[in-house]
């Protein structure tokens, strides 16, 4: 009787598939005054996340762009959509107003605000796709701080095996055409042996390979 595929396991769960227990850093834009008062790395986050103190002494946290440090006041780099400069570079943008960053807060990922309309900002974003926001969504003016972490080497497997582990995922793994045909559908001698492409609506056991692709078949040069 073969093993369970691996993304059956992890759905399962299990001491090699539970991500630790983590501090949640819970994103808002309060619509108030802030000053930085420390810059925090989040494990399960790619960009780190700034901690600002409000008029009021509340505190709250948001993801710290490029150039800001601690003691600089937010309310030049956090505003509405319509208060934004067209062409400016956006992270962290709301989905609609008081939701809370959801977009773009990956490190030096960030979309361009192409323009206004009138109760609509057009936003160009990292996959090139316009969408369209209120104008009433708050965003944060800059680029995610930790833009270039992926191009540090990770040198030796135990860095790569620790960076896994922070987010639940297993290291080091077999390839799935490596694996016996029990094992995974792209194991045996034959290799995958049926196409990569697979519904985003099938089960678990059946979703590997190239989920719900936008394109197949070798590319044109």
């Amino acid at each position: 009787m073969g093993k369970s595929l691996i993304q059956q396991a992890r759905g399962r769960g299990g001491l090699n598939y539970r991500v630790p227990p983590r501090k949640i850093y819970r994103l808002a834009y309060p619509r108030k005054e802030g000053v930085v008062v420390d810059i925090i790395h989040d494990q399960m986050r790619t960009a780190p996340v700034a901690k600002v103190r409000y008029a009021d002494n509340s505190t709250g946290y948001i993801i710290a762009p490029e150039g800001i440090k601690v003691n600089d006041s937010i309310n030049a780099v956090v505003m509405p959509l319509s208060k934004t400069p067209p062409g400016s570079l956006i992270f962290g943008i709301e989905a609609y107003p008081n939701s809370g960053p959801k977009f773009c807060l990956s490190a030096g990922c960030s979309a361009v605000l192409l323009s206004k309309e009138s109760r609509y900002a057009v936003v160009t974003m990292p996959s090139r796709k316009e969408k369209r926001f209120s104008l009433e969504c708050f965003a944060v003016v800059g680029r995610p701080a930790g833009d270039g972490m992926k191009e540090k080497p990770l040198l030796k497997a135990g860095n790569a095996f620790y960076k896994k582990a922070a987010r639940g995922k297993h290291y080091p793994r077999s390839v799935a055409v490596a694996m016996n045909a029990v094992d995974h559908p792209f194991g045996g001698k034959s290799g995958p042996g049926q196409s990569k492409s697979v519904s985003r609506h099938m089960p678990p056991g059946k979703k590997v390979g190239s989920i719900s692709p936008r394109r197949t078949g070798r590319r044109k040069k």
